[in-house]
């Protein structure tokens, strides 16, 4: 039997069987789609000229029983249940913003009243344009199949367009993805595909697009670096209230040690995480918001005409170089809002809306209108407004609270940065790390011990360093609106291609949203060299990082793909491949999910003998809990029957434990057995011959079971320049023997492992 193609595609197929008419079937088609022995192909009508065909097997392998829809429907206590958790896991940063707001934005001068109701009416709208209507509204819908960042954003347009600079990700067909398809033809439709066929026809958009998705990526990973840090030495720097003498390498080092708990519980998982943490967030908001009220009642309510936008005006026209450099206070009121975002995988796009708008928002807004209030009748305490503006009935609690809501504020961009690397491996745009799912009810909260490690040493390292937080801090303004504009221009992009919207609402975000974020972003670049040099030397750094392993990924999976063996190698050899064959089963593991893999006449080539039966063996991870044991193999014939060959897709959940090899062996067998015996239910063939190919299975088992890995080695062309030759042959040779190997997760016992090494020369 041949490789069965099933396909979702509404299309007509048909299955028809081997003869000679198949051999004059469609050459152009044959050599799309090669049928691993030939015995059956596909015929199937296209919806429109440009439809693609797919990788078939690759893709019915992806697919088993169970498999998640792309937008899962949630009940309403499933949705109050991730909002509740959302609070201790998303909201920390921005709800700890409030502790330097105004002290930032008048960092250098006493505000007069005028002053403090301009700065409140800006801190209200950009709490309103941007984490309220820009992410939680619009944003957070430009989501990959429930996941959220920059890097989901990206995949969602490789999934619309061929834009997908690496080339063994499959581009999904368009039809099957995109439902504007099957809409009439209008002018939106026809902007979006002239939109499609300029990004496929330039080599330099697809680079670009890619570097943009890459610089949002390293800029949130940065952020995740620099938000424990100011967190943790805010949080202890406190202390010095009570107890004066304290140097600032003592708390520096105390902050050290807290980073070093912090970052220890981050192996318990979002679930149990953000339950411990999300009653303390919750109690800190009520605080704040509460405390607002008063303020605003006790001292002065007439600031509540900040509510009209028409005082930003007068803020500006009163000293406009002063209100300028105040907007790099005014922008740290949104720290933590693309957390919203990034974090999106581990809960869900309706309890991320119910949360913040329901809680954070109007606790925000209150607490902002409260130290304005407070402010406006003592101008002069504006460099410790929080604490100043708070009852003396409430002070302990709240500094008890407010310690602990600081350091919890760094759980949001630790947990953005695991989903985020996740999302980039997936792409291969980040080394192999092990991704360890912590929910069986939340499929994206995952815990990255690696990741996990790395961000701790860089905290040790800004921790140590800096000492305090006025540098630090200025590093936040600059790391936030950047992702902010990389946010942006990914969803125009989105908007014009994927949702079709007129240019009219385009526009219209463009005027409202990035010509401010570019305002911003002027001001905060004002502070580039007392600290906001930071968060782009560690951009730089990562982004050099995957670009390197994605550069290096795409050479080298072209290499296997015009390496590739094909059929007619193999029936060239004969059925005895050309060499001797020894008892036992050898299982030679391949990425590849179709076609045999280079590797394979590199093995013919250095051994003497292959064995009886070879089975090969690529394994794939789904994303769904768990695959049923009777769905685990997906199996398939390679070339005629005398061959022996077969192909088995091993497919786990993410909450699946690896059996040992024992059990595994056991597993492959009886599904090969069955397989074997259901491929030939609907034929004329003698049950004898099925019994003899059963009985040779077991006897080729019982003498023995190999297990063949390919140990390749990617190397720079001879003919390559200086600079290509450092990155593939030090840089990348340096990530992939520090990271994780690609077959690291098998569990293979050294006895029965068989290595055969190859140079790829790209």
């Amino acid at each position: 039997m041949g490789e069965v193609v099933v396909d979702e595609v509404k299309v007509n197929i048909e299955m028809i069987e081997e003869g000679e008419q198949e051999k004059n079937n469609d050459k152009a088609v044959e050599e799309e789609d090669e049928t691993e022995n030939g015995e059956e192909k596909r015929n199937e009508v296209p919806l429109r000229k440009h439809f693609h065909r797919m990788d078939s097997l690759d893709k019915e392998a992806s697919r088993v029983s169970g498999m998640p829809a792309a937008s899962k429907v949630l009940s309403t206590a499933a949705i109050l249940q991730l909002a509740f958790q959302s609070i201790g896991v998303v909201y920390g940063d921005i709800g700890t913003s409030p502790l330097y707001v105004f002290a930032s934005t008048f960092a250098d001068r006493v505000p007069e009243k005028s002053d403090i109701i301009g700065a409140l009416s800006l801190i209200i709208y950009t709490l309103t344009l941007f984490p309220l209507i820009k992410y939680v509204f619009i944003v957070l819908w430009a989501n990959d199949n429930g996941e959220g960042g920059t890097f989901a954003m990206y995949s969602l347009i490789c999934r619309y367009s061929n834009v997908n600079a690496l080339p063994n990700q499959q581009t999904e067909v368009m039809e099957e993805l995109s439902a504007y398809k099957l809409k009439l033809p209008d002018r939106h439709l026809r902007r979006a595909e002239k939109i499609r066929d300029a990004l496929e026809r330039s080599s330099f958009a697809k680079t670009a697009l890619l570097s943009l998705a890459l610089l949002g990526t390293c800029m949130v990973i940065g952020d995740g670096i620099l938000t424990p840090c100011i967190s943790v030495l805010s949080a202890v720097d406190g202390v010095k209230k009570f107890e004066a003498s304290l140097s600032k390498d003592a708390i520096a080092m105390i902050s050290i040690a807290i980073l070093v708990v912090l970052f220890s519980i981050q192996r318990f998982g979002t679930d149990k995480v953000g339950y411990t943490f999300a009653p303390a967030i919750l109690v800190w908001y009520i605080f704040i918001g509460s405390v607002g009220i008063y303020n605003l009642i006790r001292h002065d309510s007439t600031v509540l005409k900040a509510f009209n936008p028409i005082y930003i005006v007068s803020y500006f026209r009163s000293d406009l170089k002063k209100a300028w450099i105040s907007l790099g206070g005014v922008v740290l009121c949104m720290t933590g809002t693309e957390a919203m975002f990034a974090d999106l995988g581990h809960f869900s796009v309706r309890s991320i809306q119910f949360a913040f708008a329901g809680l954070v928002y109007p606790c925000l807004i209150c607490a902002y209108v409260g130290q304005a209030a407070y402010l406006s009748v003592f101008p002069r305490e504006v460099p410790d407004a929080f604490y100043k503006s708070t009852p003396e009935m409430v002070y302990w609690p709240m500094f008890t609270v407010a310690v602990l809501a600081s350091i919890i504020a760094s759980q949001a961009m630790i947990s953005a940065t695991f989903a985020i690397v996740k999302q980039s491996m997936a792409l291969g745009c980040f080394p192999r790390v092990k991704v360890v799912h912590t929910s069986n009810k939340h499929e994206g909260q995952v815990y990255i011990p690696e990741i996990n490690f790395l961000l701790l040493l860089a905290c040790i390292f800004v921790t140590a360093l800096f000492k305090d937080t006025t540098n630090i801090g200025n590093a936040y303004g600059i790391a936030v609106v950047a992702v902010m504009l990389v946010t942006s221009s990914l969803l125009i992009l989105i908007m014009l291609m994927i949702w079709q919207l007129s240019l009219a609402l385009v526009a219209l975000f463009v005027s409202v949203f990035v010509s401010f974020e570019l305002l911003y972003f002027s001001s905060v670049l004002y502070k580039f060299t007392t600290g906001g040099y930071l968060p782009l030397t560690f951009a730089a750094f990562l982004f050099f990082i995957m670009y390197v392993w994605h550069y290096v990924q795409t050479k080298r999976h072209a290499f296997e793909v015009e390496k590739k063996v094909s059929m007619e190698y193999l029936n060239g050899l004969g059925s005895s491949l050309g060499i001797a064959h020894v008892p036992g089963v050898g299982l030679l593991y391949t990425e590849l999910t179709q076609g045999i893999p280079a590797i394979f006449p590199h093995f013919l080539t250095n051994l003497p003998a292959i064995h009886s039966v070879l089975v090969f063996v690529s394994v794939k991870y789904l994303p769904i809990n768990k695959v049923t044991p009777e769905e685990r193999f997906l199996l398939r014939r390679v070339g005629p029957k005398e061959y022996k060959m077969y192909r088995c897709i091993a497919r786990y959940g993410y909450r699946d434990c690896r059996v040992g090899n024992n059990e595994f062996e056991e597993l492959l067998m009886e599904h090969l057995k069955n397989f074997i015996r259901d491929e030939n239910s609907d034929r004329k063939e003698k049950a004898e011959e099925v019994q003899n190919e059963i009985h040779f299975l077991e006897t080729s088992r019982q003498a023995g079971v190999v297990y063949m890995l390919g140990h390749s080695s990617v190397k720079a062309s001879e003919d390559s320049n200086l600079l290509k030759k450092v990155v593939v042959n030090y840089v990348y040779d340096f990530l992939r023997r520090n990271f994780r190997q690609g077959f690291v997760d098998l569990q293979i016992p050294n006895k029965n492992l068989l290595q055969v090494g190859m140079n790829y020369y790209i």
